[in-house]
């Protein structure tokens, strides 16, 4: 009977270890997927294929290399056009991993819509340009409050990131804040801060930029 017993000891102490083990892995697996929703944000590019976009007059100024969404061409534009609250944005953080090229000029549409041809009508640009010979540098509310200071260097990734709340759109390069622009309340026409899909910018032939990690997070009203 001793003997028996000395036998079924270890045999007891694996078995009562097991379901702790158990417990644990999954305590953990799902603490960290309900911390990944919970943040809030939400993907725009796969890394993989331009799914969810639609691209204006020149697709082919946009293509996928790398895992980034590169932009080299003539003038076009990429407007978002997928799933996520419909493609309408009113209230929002928007953000992706940015590097230029030497000389290149881009921009992050924000309160557009999806137009064929031309520059977007509806919506602001937020400039992306470090050396472009345009005066506009990253971080600029295009043509309404503008940057002339370069904060990052071509060649080099970077995050660009845009809050709208309200009237209110601030611009952060790589966390920290460089532009804030209080919409004012007699502003007409299409120009101005509403609601709308989100776009990317080809600028011209000789302009190369890339783009990846685009996600967005929905605010409140």
């Amino acid at each position: 009977m001793k003997n028996t017993l000395l036998l079924l000891a270890p045999a007891l102490m694996l078995a009562c270890a097991s379901p702790k083990s158990n417990v644990k892995s999954s305590s953990s697996t799902t603490a960290g997927s309900n911390d990944r929703k919970a943040d809030g944000w939400q993907t725009l590019f796969n890394g993989k294929n331009l799914d969810g976009w639609k691209a204006a007059e020149n697709p082919a100024t946009f293509s996928v290399q790398d895992g980034a969404i590169v932009v080299f061409g003539p003038r076009a534009h990429l407007f978002y056009d997928g799933s996520v609250n419909n493609h309408n944005f009113k209230n929002f953080e928007w953000k992706a991993t940015v590097k230029t090229m030497p000389g290149a000029n881009s921009g992050m549409f924000i309160h557009t819509d999806y137009q064929d041809t031309g520059w977007p009508s509806k919506g602001y640009e937020i400039q992306v340009n470090q050396t472009h010979t345009d005066w506009r540098k990253t971080g600029s509310v295009y043509a309404a409050q503008d940057v002339k200071e370069v904060f990052v260097k071509d060649d080099e990734w970077y995050t660009e990131q845009i809050k709208v709340q309200g009237k209110t759109v601030t611009i952060s390069i790589n966390d920290k804040v460089i532009n804030t622009y209080n919409e004012p309340d007699n502003i007409t026409g299409t120009k101005k801060l509403s609601s709308g899909t989100v776009a990317l910018q080809g600028h011209d032939p000789k302009s190369k930029v890339m783009y990846k990690d685009v996600m967005i997070r929905v605010l409140p009203d």
